[in-house]
């Protein structure tokens, strides 16, 4: 079987059979020493940078929630497990515990199931219960018929209709909302298999209703938005800034990452430039130019 060689160990295995002092000219032999050296020294860049190259990936993949290059080790000899150390006192290893995972479960609801009387023995006792936690969910139509009461004033000639619950707007609830911008946003799923989605489970919803209840309502996503951005500025007197490349409608722009300790916000911007940096960090708002004290001692 023939052993692919890499063109850096190539490169390598070259440059070590090369010895300038064989050569008889000096001049030549003066040169040619120059050259091994410049090319040592630009392998020896081209690996920094390779190196920087993939943690920038890496980095880049991981803010993307990939995951990077997997660092493999080199085989080697196995590591003896006995310990040779002269220290008397060693660390006591803590036993481990498997968490139950039931204490996160929330419980909505308590039965009982009762053993069938006719197939337990004369003597037996109750000794109480043992409780076992299944975790299910159900998914089905909650649709209401609102009978809203109507009054008439002669007087005022004017017509008074009880209004619908808070949420409750248009033919839909807020339940069904909520459940087709969780998985148009969070779950990822087009419009089209909304709409199948809806429909096996009873729903009937247009294709014009479901994509303006998706595009339409960006305005509180957006009011919502501003008022976590405020907060999390006014959080912390420090902020943490990372950018990376985004692409939008085919155009390239730019993904500012903005969060502290206690918060996250994705800012896309058009351009990377400083400018752009500032008004993501006012939360887009319009920049000003301010002189004040403060100016003039920075410009001493």
């Amino acid at each position: 079987m023939t052993q692919k060689i890499s063109a850096d160990k190539l490169l390598e295995t070259l440059l070590q059979s090369i010895e300038p002092s064989d050569i008889a000219d000096e001049s030549l032999r003066h040169t040619v020493s120059i050259l091994l050296n410049l090319i040592e020294k630009l392998q020896a860049e081209t690996r920094e940078l390779r190196s920087e190259n993939q943690r920038l990936k890496d980095e880049n993949n991981r803010l993307k929630g990939e995951q990077g290059k997997p660092e493999i080790q080199a085989n080697g000899p196995k590591k003896s497990k006995e310990n040779y150390s002269s220290e008397k006192e060693r660390k006591t290893p803590k036993k481990h515990i498997k968490s139950s995972k039931n204490a996160l479960v929330k419980v909505d609801r308590e039965k009982i199931l009762e053993y069938p009387q006719a197939e337990l023995p004369f003597d037996s006792e109750f000794k109480g219960y043992e409780e076992v936690i299944v975790q299910d969910i159900l998914l089905q139509t909650d649709n209401v018929l609102f009978r809203k009461q109507k009054y008439y004033s002669p007087s005022e000639k004017k017509t008074y209709v009880s209004p619908l619950p808070s949420g409750y707007d248009g033919e839909f609830g807020p339940g069904v909302k909520a459940l087709v911008m969780s998985l148009y946003y969070g779950g990822n799923m087009t419009q089209g298999k909304l709409l199948d989605f809806l429909s096996n489970i009873g729903i009937s919803m247009s294709a014009g209703y479901l994509s303006n209840l998706l595009v339409k309502n960006s305005s509180n996503f957006e009011s919502e938005f501003n008022q976590v951005y405020v907060s999390g500025l006014a959080s912390s007197p420090w902020q943490h800034l990372d950018q990376t490349s985004a692409r939008v409608k085919g155009v390239n722009h730019t993904t500012n990452i903005i969060c502290n300790q206690l918060y996250t916000v994705y800012s896309t911007t058009l351009r990377k430039d400083r400018l752009s940096v500032l008004g993501v960090l006012q939360n887009n708002q319009e920049l000003q130019l301010m002189i004040s004290p403060l100016t003039y001692a920075a410009l001493r």
